[in-house]
């Protein structure tokens, strides 16, 4: 894998620090390890969906946290054969995992489901009212008065 030097956008970029060391970092962390593999799709303007493929996992064998700006998905391996049988040849993989996705600010988890040996965990991005753009009106209600200076008090007062 080729590293990406990010040296010439950080001298011309203020406050930027943040996304460039997740950026080195995820490329550090993520460098051989593709296990399990994974989806991400956007379904619409606020929402996406992790898609993992964690065939042979039950739900009580995948762990899910969430926090400001990371969510953690973790597999924990399990046990040999339950119903006492010997495994002759093994071709699921059945080790344990953790994948770290970085969110973005607002990104909160809204749902996760395990099915067919998928797990999909839908994401939706709620944006405060307060950070959200809007229109200002022009010629509005709001009118602008002058202040006056204190030079301006003192002529009024003499005359």
């Amino acid at each position: 894998m080729s590293r990406f030097d990010f040296t010439p956008y950080r001298r011309s970029t203020v406050g930027f620090d943040r996304l460039f060391d997740l950026l080195e970092n995820q490329a550090r962390l993520n460098a051989g390890d593709n296990y399990p593999p994974f989806n991400i799709s956007r379904r619409g303007e606020d929402n996406y969906r992790i898609t993992l493929a964690v065939a042979g996992f039950r739900p009580q064998d995948i762990d899910i946290t969430a926090q400001q700006n990371l969510l953690v998905v973790q597999g924990r391996k399990r046990e040999e054969a339950e119903d006492g049988s010997e495994l002759i040849h093994v071709g699921i993989a059945n080790r344990g995992f953790e994948r770290r996705f970085e969110l973005a600010d607002f990104v909160r988890v809204e749902r996760a489901d395990l099915a067919d040996g998928l797990l999909i965990i839908d994401l939706v991005r709620e944006v405060p009212d307060a950070m959200k753009p809007r229109k200002i009106a022009i010629g509005g209600a709001a009118t602008l008065t002058a202040v006056p200076s204190p030079d301006d008090s003192d002529a009024a007062s003499a005359a």
